[in-house]
């Protein structure tokens, strides 16, 4: 058996957790597979990308990222319609394609997933040349991503702060949409085109959407009253936002979208600023990434409440792993006689 080379990508200040001794743990992992790893860390935007190109023209076999949405995208933008496949440690506080993909948020099961060598083909979406994953998103939700990335606290609770401010102001707007020639005009809080189910954190906006289809899944929440989107936002936790009378849905390989003016977009939660004329259209089989073998299908209530109860043990086991971390360290520490070693404490 050949010995194979993958590349471990860490963001170091993603998330909140810790990455101490991570780098040793999927070696240890990945010796089972006799993988060769190279371990590097990202230092500024768009490192990911180019490490990950790099491995990919030096026939590396996988990249497994370390770090949030941000970094997993520019890893995936690198092995588009490679050999490469990449593996995903979800370590980010949305986790967007690593939740629709089926990874599990702890990181062992996560580096078990990997070690098991089950490849899904994922599709992508294009929009105006730049590509996404999971979702592509005009109106209220770019604003709010937009407004998010210049937050200095990252995090669930300040995204739903800073949703909730800017929804105190956020007006409609008008669109138009144009597919197979037919135009639809529409006035919108919000349209979302998802070639996954969920923007991150078990939010599923378009909760029917799959990877592998070749179709996107187009969402569009009219302008409504603020009690009737403050229910469509408790649907869309609980998977049954498609059945909201409020939501437009349509299913589509691509489509153009015009507005009135050039604005804030968000392609899987980052924002730019993009024209009025946004063309749209799905791209099969462009990645390669570790999945589980078997798919569970997406179950209204059902898989929500599965996801949160597993994101809630997975924290208790983050917790006691961290705990135990720091008692094994602070007892090397005593073995070894640090600062706060028994052999240091003052006689009386």
């Amino acid at each position: 058996m050949d010995k194979k080379k993958a590349l471990l990508i860490i963001n170091p200040i993603s998330g909140t957790r810790s990455k101490h001794g991570l780098a040793a743990a999927v070696k240890n992992h990945l010796s089972n597979l006799k993988t060769e790893v190279v371990v590097k860390e990202t230092k500024a935007g768009g490192d990911a990308f180019n490490m990950a190109r790099e491995a990919v023209d030096n026939g590396f076999d996988m990249v497994i990222t370390a770090g949030g949405d941000g970094t997993v995208n520019e890893a995936a933008n690198a092995l588009a319609f490679s050999k490469c496949t990449l593996g995903i440690l979800p370590f980010g506080s949305g986790n967007g394609l690593a939740r629709s993909v089926g990874v599990p948020q702890d990181t062992f099961a996560a580096l078990k997933l990997i070690e098991e060598g089950h490849v899904l083909n994922c599709d992508r979406g294009i929009v105006n040349g730049h590509p996404f994953y999971c979702t592509f998103g005009i109106g209220f939700d770019a604003a709010v991503s937009e407004k998010f990335a210049t937050m200095k606290k990252r995090g669930r609770v300040t995204y739903i702060r800073s949703a909730f401010r800017e929804f105190l102001n956020y007006r409609s707007q008008p669109y138009a949409i144009i597919i197979n020639g037919k135009m639809i005009t529409e006035k919108a809080l919000l349209i979302a085109v998802c070639n996954a189910p969920q923007y991150g954190n078990n939010a599923y906006i378009g909760p029917k959407a799959k990877l592998t289809d070749g179709l996107l899944d187009i969402t569009v929440v009219h302008a409504d009253n603020p009690f009737n989107t403050l229910l469509m936002s408790m649907d869309m936790f609980t998977g049954m936002l498609d059945k909201n009378r409020g939501i437009g849905t349509f299913r589509v390989p691509s489509l153009t979208i015009i507005r009135t003016e050039k604005g804030p977009v968000h392609l899987d939660g980052e924002p730019m600023q993009m024209g009025k004329k946004l063309e749209i259209k799905c791209e099969r089989k462009a990645l390669r990434v570790f999945s589980p073998e078997k798919n569970t299908n997406f179950q209204p209530f059902i898989s929500p409440i599965r996801a949160i109860l597993d994101d809630m043990r997975y924290d208790v086991m983050a917790k006691f792993r961290q705990l135990e971390n720091t008692v094994y360290s602070n007892l090397d520490q005593t073995k070894r006689g640090g600062k706060d070693s028994i052999h240091n404490i003052p006689k009386k």
